[in-house]
């Protein structure tokens, strides 16, 4: 288990930042990016294993829910998706900090879940909220039509019709996503009533942002409706297949070379972050 929370310099920046929770331990493997991106959109970020919220004060390193303001439930392969993806880090947040997750979400405070963040959050009950009920599963991510692993990035669109804060001024992405896992599928009259009510936040496209309709790689899972991500009914407890995290840096993505050309001709500045962290500075600018 990890011993220190990753407290960087940037953290110095004030009070005016808003605390980030990085949830990781037992296989989760994308705290440094996520907490990186965190960094970057201006918020001060923590590393904090799993067992510092449920035992802290057993092995001394107590860490509070209370304390921050962003909570953010990371991808990776918790418990080794033993029982399915999500499902044990579900069960063991849902039985000993259930109630203390329902009452920072009660605060007004911001929840992301990014692919198994995804997979716990619907497991948990938290998404997709309907009726103000967070304790219900209504909603699922199951086995890729196409029966095996995807690692492939994947153009989204962004419902700008939205209510999540976390996308406000997003038309379109390009992000990268790596699941066995990530069929979204409910039944019927929920997806009708996420459609409804803005609840539907991403969906997978082509590359010129029009729609998937289903059609394989473009949707990499066969999700239903092509959704990638989905948020409660007030915005801000959101999930999503894709990885934001991993588009920190312009320089991620694998056609990087190309653009750098494209910019050197246009005599263009290069970036210097990848189009994920917007996701990311939305979170940190809806505190401001």
């Amino acid at each position: 288990m990890q011993k220190d929370n990753n407290i960087s310099p940037s953290s110095s920046r004030g009070r005016s930042a808003p605390k980030a929770l990085v949830l990781t331990g037992y296989g989760l493997n994308c705290d440094r990016e996520t907490a990186h991106s965190f960094e970057l959109a201006g918020a001060e970020a923590h590393r904090i294993h799993i067992n510092q919220l449920l035992m802290g004060e057993e092995i001394g390193q107590s860490a509070r829910l209370e304390d921050y303001q962003i909570l953010a439930f990371i991808g990776g392969f918790s418990w080794g998706d033993d029982h399915g993806a999500g499902v044990l880090l579900a069960t063991k947040l849902l039985y000993n900090i259930g109630e203390q997750i329902l009452g920072f979400i009660e605060a007004g405070n911001l929840v992301i879940g990014i692919c198994n963040g995804f997979q716990a959050l619907v497991n948990l009950g938290l998404l997709p909220g309907l009726d103000g009920d967070y304790r219900s599963r209504r909603v699922a991510l199951i086995g890729n039509d196409c029966g095996s692993f995807r690692d492939q990035w994947v153009n989204l669109k962004v419902e700008e019709d939205s209510v999540c804060v976390f996308t406000r001024g997003l038309k379109n992405l390009e992000l990268p996503i790596r699941h066995g896992e990530g069929k979204f599928y409910a039944e019927k009259p929920v997806i009708g009533r996420l459609l409804e009510q803005n609840q539907v936040v991403l969906r997978y496209a082509g590359s010129e942002g029009n729609p998937a309709v289903g059609s394989f790689p473009e949707n990499p899972n066969g999700s239903l409706e092509d959704i990638a991500g989905i948020c409660d009914p007030t915005g801000r407890v959101f999930g999503l297949m894709p990885h934001p995290e991993a588009y920190n840096h312009w320089t991620n993505h694998p056609n990087w070379t190309r653009f750098k050309e494209r910019f050197r001709r246009g005599g263009e500045p290069y970036p210097q972050e990848g189009y994920g962290i917007q996701i990311f500075r939305n979170a940190v600018e809806y505190f401001k």
